[in-house]
C-alpha cells in the first residue's frame, strides 16, 4: 500500500469507493434507506474535485487500486475518510489518518458514523456530542468528536 496526494482522476474511482464501502461496511448500523440518503450514487464530481483540491487529500493505493482515501480541511476538519470493503482492519484508514493529522496543530474535529466511532476512539478523540442529521427527510446518526 502507498499513500499519495490526490489527483482529480481519481474523484470518480473515489466516489465509486464512498458508495460501495457507505452501502456495504456501515450496513451494519444504519438501515436500507439511511444508507440510501447518505449515499445515493449521484456524487456531484466537480464539487467533490474541488473540494478535494482545497482540503488536504491523501488516497491509499494498491496494485494502482484505489483502496481509501481521505481528506481535512485547513481547520482541521476531518470531512472523509472511507476505506473499501475488502481492505477493512488492514491498516489503511491508520495510514490515511496518520498522514493527514501529522500536518495539523491543535484540534482535530470529525464526524463520525456509529460505524467509525470505534476507530476514532482508540486513536484517541472523544464524542463531543452525539447528532442526528436529516437527510431528505430521513435522520442519520453521527458523533462529533474531536481529538487534541
Amino acid at each position: 500500500m502507498r499513500i499519495r496526494a490526490y489527483q482529480p482522476s481519481d474523484c470518480e474511482e473515489m466516489a465509486e469507493l464512498f458508495y460501495n464501502t457507505v452501502h456495504t461496511v456501515n450496513a451494519k448500523d444504519y438501515t436500507k434507506e439511511q444508507l440510501d440518503v447518505w449515499a445515493t450514487g449521484r456524487v456531484d464530481l466537480g464539487k467533490w474535485n474541488q473540494s478535494f483540491q482545497e482540503h488536504d487529500t491523501v488516497v491509499a493505493v494498491e496494485d494502482e487500486r484505489i483502496i481509501g482515501f481521505g481528506d481535512m480541511n485547513n481547520t482541521g476538519y476531518l470531512d472523509r475518510l472511507y476505506v473499501h470493503k475488502d481492505y477493512q482492519n488492514k491498516g489503511v484508514a491508520t495510514a490515511l489518518c496518520n498522514k493527514l493529522e501529522q500536518a495539523v496543530q491543535g484540534k482535530i474535529i470529525t464526524h463520525a458514523s456509529i460505524t467509525a466511532r470505534p476507530f476514532f476512539e482508540k486513536r484517541g478523540y472523544k464524542v463531543i456530542k452525539e447528532q442526528q442529521v436529516a437527510r431528505q427527510g430521513i435522520m442519520l446518526t453521527n458523533f462529533i468528536m474531536e481529538k487534541e
